[in-house]
C-alpha cells in the first residue's frame, strides 16, 4: 500500500487538474429555479427539496424521461423502500422524491421528455420561457461527477445566467475518493472524455452555425 501511495503522489498535479475539472461546486445563493438532471438516484432531488425548504428557490425543474440507450426507466437506484414507485419516467421519480421531501406540487415544474443531459438543458430551458421564469441565476443539483457536464450544457441553454453547482455527496464517487477505485477511476475519467468529445461536436456546430 506504501508503494502505491507513493507512485500517486508522482501523479498528484494530473489528479488535482482532473479533480478540480470535473468536480465544480459552489456555494447555494438565491435563485430563480433549481435544476435537477434526470437520473435514478434520489439524493440529488432531496438535495433540491432541501434547497428550497430553505428559501433559495421558488421553483424546482427536474427533468428526464429515460435513458436514451435503455429506452426505460431504469429504475430506483438507492433508497427504493422510501420511493416505491411505479415510476414511468425520471420526472415522475423526481417530481415524487420532492414532493416527499416538502416541495408542494405548484414549485415543481415539469419536463418529461429528455432522454439525456444535454436535453434536459435544452427541454428544461423551453419549460422556463414558457413559464415565463427569467432565469438569472440558476443552482443545479446533479451528481458530484457530472457537475462540469451539467454546468457546460446548462450554461449553454442560459448564456445569461450564473449556473451554481451543488451536487448531492452521498452517492459514492467525489472528489476525495474518485482515484481509489476502479468505479471512481472510470465514473471520472470517463466524464473527461465524454466532456471532451461532446464539446468538440458543439463547438463544431457553433462554428458552422
Amino acid at each position: 500500500m506504501a508503494a502505491k501511495e507513493k507512485n500517486m503522489e508522482n501523479y498528484t498535479e494530473f489528479l488535482n487538474n482532473f479533480t478540480d475539472f470535473i468536480f465544480p461546486e459552489d456555494t447555494p445563493e438565491p435563485a430563480d429555479v433549481i435544476f435537477v438532471p434526470g437520473n435514478g438516484y434520489p439524493q440529488m432531488a432531496e438535495r433540491a427539496a432541501a434547497l428550497w425548504r430553505e428559501g433559495y428557490a421558488p421553483f424546482v425543474l427536474p427533468s428526464g424521461k429515460y435513458s436514451v440507450t435503455l429506452g426505460h426507466f431504469s429504475g430506483v437506484a438507492a433508497n427504493a423502500k422510501r420511493y416505491p414507485g411505479p415510476y414511468h419516467t425520471e420526472w415522475e421519480f423526481l417530481a415524487d422524491v420532492l414532493l416527499k421531501n416538502g416541495v408542494p406540487r405548484e414549485a415543481i415544474l415539469k419536463e418529461d421528455h429528455a432522454t439525456y443531459t444535454w436535453q434536459n438543458a435544452q427541454f428544461s430551458r423551453q419549460v422556463t420561457d414558457q413559464a415565463g421564469i427569467s432565469v438569472r441565476k440558476a443552482i443545479i443539483c446533479c451528481r458530484a461527477h457530472h457537475a462540469r457536464r451539467c454546468r457546460m450544457y446548462y450554461q449553454l441553454e442560459y448564456p445569461n445566467a450564473r449556473i451554481l453547482i451543488c451536487p448531492s455527496k452521498d452517492t459514492g464517487v467525489n472528489r476525495d475518493n474518485w482515484y481509489r477505485s476502479g468505479e471512481g477511476i472510470d465514473a471520472v475519467l470517463g466524464e473527461m472524455e465524454r466532456c471532451g468529445g461532446q464539446f468538440h461536436q458543439i463547438l463544431r456546430e457553433l462554428m458552422n452555425a
